[in-house]
């Protein structure tokens, strides 16, 4: 069955009749003249979320009061006519999931608040959907309260999240992490708790667990069956035996060796699924026999050229599709009806990939279309298959016209000891392809895929202020194999760093950037990589803008008021990242803070004050190094900030900061 990746979407401007219904209360955008501003790029979007009901009767949607905060609304797909349920006037609501075709969770919280200001938990409520029986779940107060005699409160505590539904159920699973995660002197890991809860009576009841327990995987019947839990560098996997209601270990294997399995899915026919490379290079997804206690030899999907990630779609018969992603994101569809319906789908919308999502147990012949592409944000739609009609339900970012967007594609090419670099390219529209100012945009992790063929708001800020962008996925990036991801162990600063050169140089010599006009960027590990980058190849990079990013890797270790924990530290750090004893000089070599005096080149440096991840303290002391020799360093702090930047202002003027920066270094032919 061929794949809808990214070559097999034909190009053309995207062209949509846009329209928003009257409880998003907010006029459409008209087509811009100018360039973009930097607050289109950056503005939350206009529909966060859209969900069918389990018989597919209704449809829930998040969408922004005008100037005011996420509310909650419910359209019935046949009616046409939307309302919204719950509303806070303090508060957004963040996300939302349905229960039963009655009834919806959801959890609040301020996008515009940053993360240092937050004073209160995400809470969990739930509402009918005609908007009555509503109830608070979980407390929003982090104080430890009690009733009198320390009697059980009417809500769980702060520390209690969503984490799945249970079908025909009025109840809902919901996990707990321990509170004392993230303080100076208890980092180590701790268990996360399972309880099963009564969306309408706020009773629960905890889930026995096999260990201490770091994820669970509920059956379809909505019985959990599968506890991983850790024991120092250790996972262990637990399957719960229906029959005999005990837990029984499956597998035990060491947490980055990748010899072990993740448990994935329970199919409706009480098969289990894992995602495992079962020997091979590449991660696969495939059946394991509880029974035989094996993995089956043959994958039921298997990718070339990259691990299999994505989801599986299905209904209460079984299962229908797969999602994943290769240069784009896909599906491989098991059903012909649903193939059939694709086709039809991709037909009305030939230029974006389109993600179907199925209704649980459909009453109805609707279906959800989430529409998107590297130049289009999201787009939500209802599909009638029955009448072959596509409805359109509202845009994530009305004000970003695609046919203003730049173009983005996978291309490859060759690290210096031949290992082959994936990497994204996006093209600045109307720039031309010769000679254009690049900026090489490191991702962060750095143990993650870092790109997409999805619209960025951040490569195209950068690509409509006329700038090419590459983002290699340089050798230890996850997502294309178990040697591309093992050869980057230990490899900070060296041959990672060597991966992102190349890819400058490869831009060079394909004529597509300007040898005197390139800059290096990044965030976290990115930030790393940017500051690496602009001490081993002075000559290769002009300029060099990092936010969040790390500056020294004893200093990971080392400051106790970061947010890893202690076995990170002890068992997986000295294995991907270095030893702190046994790689001491090479820790030294590569460290940018003991390197800062031999960066000249003009830099811009951005830090959260509140960040929990790589603590300011990183960015203050390179920051106090490498002024003494260099005259050309902006420094900017946004105290109430985490790893990253939340609110909408903050974005704006760092977009704006960097954008001015970027033209007095590389904007113009030297």
């Amino acid at each position: 069955m061929p794949f809808r990746t990214l070559q097999g979407i034909r190009r053309f401007p995207v062209v949509l009749m846009l329209f928003l219904s009257a409880m998003y209360g907010i006029a459409m955008a008209q087509a811009p003249i100018k360039p973009p501003s930097v607050e289109s790029f950056f503005e939350h979007p206009t529909l966060s979320s859209a969900q069918l009901s389990p018989n597919a009767r209704y449809v829930a949607m998040l969408v922004p009061a005008k100037d005011g905060y996420v509310r909650l609304g419910v359209m019935d797909v046949v009616d046409r006519v939307p309302k919204v349920i719950a509303s806070f006037d303090d508060a957004d609501i963040r996300q939302f999931h349905w229960v039963n075709n009655e009834r919806l969770v959801f959890d609040a919280g301020d996008r515009n608040v940053g993360v240092g200001n937050q004073t209160q938990g995400a809470g969990l409520y739930a509402i009918n959907r005609d908007g009555t029986e509503f109830r608070q779940l979980v407390d929003r107060s982090v104080a430890f309260l009690q009733g009198p005699s320390g009697s059980v409160r009417s809500a769980l505590p702060w520390n209690t999240s969503f984490f799945s539904t249970i079908h025909d159920s009025d109840d809902i699973y919901v996990y707990q992490f321990d509170v004392t995660w993230g303080a100076v002197k208890n980092r180590s890991m701790k268990p996360t708790n399972l309880l099963r809860l009564n969306t309408k009576t706020g009773r629960s009841t905890i889930i026995d667990r096999p260990g201490l327990t770091i994820s669970w995987l509920i059956d379809q019947q909505g019985e959990p069956r599968i506890a991983t839990t850790i024991d120092g560098e250790m996972e262990s996997v637990f399957y719960r035996d229906p029959a005999k209601n005990v837990w029984r270990k499956l597998a035990e294997f060491n947490s980055y060796t990748g010899d072990g399995f993740a448990p994935y899915f329970f199919g409706p026919d009480g098969s289990l699924y894992v995602r495992t490379r079962h020997g091979h290079d590449k991660v696969s997804l495939y059946r394991y026999d509880l029974n035989k206690n094996s993995i089956d030899p043959e994958p039921l999907v298997s990718l070339k050229g990259y691990d299999f990630s994505g989801s599986i779609v299905h209904n209460d018969k079984k299962i229908l599709g797969v999602r994943f992603e290769t240069d784009a994101d896909d599906t491989k569809w098991l059903d012909p009806t649903m193939q059939a319906l694709q086709k039809s789908v991709n037909d009305l919308l030939p230029s974006t990939v389109n993600q179907i999502s199925v209704a649980y147990h459909p009453e109805t012949s609707y279906v959800l279309v989430q529409s998107f592409s590297d130049v289009q944000p999201t787009v939500y739609f209802l599909y009638d298959s029955a009448t072959k009609k596509l409805t359109m339900l509202g845009n994530s970012m009305p004000q970003i016209n695609p046919q203003q967007m730049s173009p983005k594609d996978m291309v490859r090419y060759k690290a210096r000891d031949g290992l082959e670099i994936p990497a994204y390219l996006t093209m600045p529209k109307g720039a031309g392809k010769n000679n254009l100012p690049l900026v090489v945009l490191v991702h962060g992790g750095p143990y993650v895929r870092g790109g997409s063929w999805r619209w960025n708001r951040e490569v195209q800020f950068l690509a409509s202020r006329g700038y090419a962008v590459l983002e290699p996925e340089y050798r230890g990036s996850t997502g294309f194999g178990w040697q591309h991801f093992h050869v980057g162990w230990k490899q900070w600063g060296l041959k990672m760093q060597d991966d992102v050169a190349d890819g400058a140089k490869w831009a060079i010599s394909q004529g597509i950037a300007d040898p005197k006009r390139v800059c290096i960027a990044g965030a976290s590990y990115g930030g790393y990589a940017t500051l690496m980058g602009l001490i081993n190849d002075p000559t290769l990079y002009r300029c060099g803008f990092e936010w969040v990013g790390v500056t020294d890797i004893n200093l990971m270790y080392d400051v106790n008021w970061s947010d890893m924990s202690n076995e990170y530290l002890r068992f997986g750090m000295p294995v991907l990242v270095g030893d702190q004893e046994k790689d001491a000089a090479q820790l030294k070599a590569t460290s940018p803070l003991e390197n800062a005096a031999r960066i000249k080149q003009p830099l811009l440096l951005a830090y959260g004050g509140s960040d929990a991840r790589v603590p300011i303290v990183h960015g203050t002391k390179f920051r106090d190094a490498v002024k003494t020799g260099n005259p050309n360093v902006e420094w900017i702090e946004y105290p109430e900030e985490g790893h990253g930047w939340r609110l909408e202002k903050n974005n704006v003027d760092f977009w704006t900061r960097v954008a001015k920066f970027l033209d007095q270094q590389i904007g113009k032919p030297q």
